[in-house]
């Protein structure tokens, strides 16, 4: 009996085996024939179209539209981009030291990194970017903008500029240098004993960045917590944020594992060595744009129960991408595997596997989400990012805010602020003068501000279903003396949402006088994140439950 359930076995591997090869075969000739197909419709296009045609454009085309059908995380990188992963992996690029963005059509300068050859040629918020060797850059798509100031470092690249406030532009060389952005721009104390550090990436080198930075606060100060600021990182390398979780879970403990389609995809990642901050309690902060590596690292502690995550809902990026080199210089950033923390979860929120909504990919659904445990079994789930313990609900702007910020009148008027200002006390005390809010009604009152309110909208779907239904027609009376009191006024709705329009002011005021360091020394006590984070800590029973690892419970 045991021979014959031997040889079953031995015929069962045998099928699979054939079953699989066949499958393989089936699978290389679908993909020879498409392939096929696409080469002799390239062919047919490129001698009879009637115009004549990019065959590098139009086949780039091509490549995008086919990974258009896959997630947004797989893509393709001609030669000339190659120098963006790079940035992405390292967090360095050859480029000027300035962060740029398009306000009415023109390049205009928004922040400009100390050390690096924009501030050296004296350039400053506001200033607006007309041509790059000799090439106009009004109207030309962000991407394309900014791709002509980077370049190799040591390049040179000639600059016509226009002063914020100057009438007359001026000509300008600029050599590029190899930027490196921190990933570790601010480190500071909030509260009694406890350190604040933001991360803002996880590119090559991070983990040391932050490792230093708490090393530093925990010298100088002797913290006994820590709020890490994961918020708005949209993650990066996997193997740094292993070692990030090691820093305070100590060495053999699971930190994520990856399952793809390819064996060789299946791994587990565990911490390698002793938690340098193992005593410290620990909050870690995540919001909407919280995504991947942060997410590894928050979701990993949380299952630890080694920090309370306080916030709201990430993103939801449980997958994991590798590079591919193509031919002729150009590569392929594709989607390999999933990443699990070890409670068993995979937070990738959109299944991009499954049907679409007018060509969108859909939220996992609810009949599919599973309930996991943390080491002291308390439940959270996959299918939804990390769901932070504590909850903070996030600021929502007025239509009229958003308007004032997009179209870039906020900015333009801190600059003329800025122009004019000095503020010696504390940055964590500046308060927007009277005077000055007088005078930004009157800057708003001299420009065109297009925006309209949710309830003016839903007035105007209100009223054509009246109209439809015969309500209107019957007394029109009532209808018609609402509708003024719902209309756009900018003097009145600039006093209705002063207070959160004082506040962005407040802060790109203090951003110029006082720079990044000044600006969170004034956010940090405002901030209902970071203020929720210390409420917790100073909670005696939390204290202990954020300090020494287990293991996570298995889903029941």
């Amino acid at each position: 009996m045991r021979r014959r359930k031997g040889l079953w076995g031995v015929g069962l591997a045998c099928m699979i085996t054939l079953l699989s090869a066949g499958m393989l075969r089936e699978n290389y000739f679908e993909i020879a024939k498409q392939l096929e197909i696409m080469n002799a419709l390239f062919r047919e296009l490129n001698i009879y179209y009637v115009d004549e045609l990019q065959p590098g454009k139009i086949m780039e085309s091509g490549i995008h539209a086919m990974l258009s059908d896959l997630d947004p995380y797989t893509n393709y990188y001609p030669e000339s981009r190659v120098e963006d992963l790079r940035f992405m992996s390292t967090g360095e690029y050859g480029g000027i030291g300035a962060t740029v963005e398009i306000f009415d059509d023109e390049l205009t300068i928004v922040e400009v990194v100390p050390g690096f050859p924009a501030e050296k040629a004296g350039l400053k918020p506001g200033d607006i970017i007309l041509e790059i060797n000799g090439q106009k850059l009004k109207g030309l798509p962000m991407d394309l903008a900014v791709e002509k100031l980077q370049g190799a470092t040591g390049s040179s690249c000639e600059v016509k500029l226009l002063r914020f406030g100057a009438q007359v532009p001026e000509m300008l060389t600029l050599v590029r240098e190899k930027i490196e952005l921190p990933a570790v721009p601010y480190a500071g104390i909030i509260g009694d004993n406890v350190g604040y550090v933001v991360l803002e990436s996880f590119t090559r080198g991070c983990t040391g960045e932050l490792r230093t930075a708490i090393q530093s606060l925990r010298d100088s100060t002797g913290i006994s917590a820590l709020v890490l600021d994961l918020r708005g990182n949209g993650g990066g390398l996997l193997q740094e944020a292993v070692s990030i979780v090691n820093l305070f879970v100590d060495k053999g403990k699971e930190v994520v594992a990856t399952r793809g389609k390819v064996a060789e995809w299946n791994k587990s990642y565990a911490t390698t060595g002793p938690a340098l901050f193992g005593d410290l309690a620990l909050v870690v902060l995540v919001d909407e744009q919280s995504a991947s590596a942060s997410e590894i690292v928050a979701g990993t502690l949380q299952d630890y129960d080694r920090a309370l995550v306080v916030g709201r809902q990430s993103f939801g990026k449980g997958l994991v991408q590798q590079t591919k080199d193509l031919a002729y210089g150009t590569k392929v950033k594709v989607t390999v595997a999933k990443y699990y923390t070890p409670s068993g979860r995979c937070i990738q929120r959109l299944d991009y596997g499954g049907e679409r909504v007018e060509g969108k990919a859909q939220a996992v659904p609810d009949s599919l989400i599973q309930t996991f445990y943390t080491t002291s079994g308390r439940p959270v789930r996959d299918g939804m990012g990390i769901e932070p313990d504590v909850v903070v609900p996030g600021k929502e702007y007025a239509a009229l805010t958003e308007a004032l910020m997009t179209s870039g009148i906020l900015f333009r008027f801190a600059n003329s602020l800025a122009a004019g200002q000095t503020w010696s006390p504390p940055a964590a005390e500046y308060q927007l003068p009277d005077a000055d809010w007088s005078r930004f009604v009157a800057f708003c009152e001299g420009r065109s501000i297009p925006y309209g309110s949710q309830t003016e909208e839903r007035w105007q779907a209100f009223l054509e279903s009246a109209r439809e239904e015969g309500f209107f027609a019957a007394d029109s009376t009532a209808f018609l003396a609402l509708s003024p009191l719902l209309k756009t006024d900018l003097r009145r709705d600039l006093a209705l949402h002063k207070a959160q329009i004082t506040e962005l002011l407040e802060m790109e005021s203090i951003l110029r006088l006082r720079g990044f360091d000044g600006l969170m020394e004034w956010s940090l006590p405002r901030d209902p994140d970071v203020n929720e984070a210390l409420r917790w800590l100073e909670n005696d029973t939390w204290q202990k439950k954020l300090v020494g690892p287990g293991k996570p419970r298995a889903r029941k």
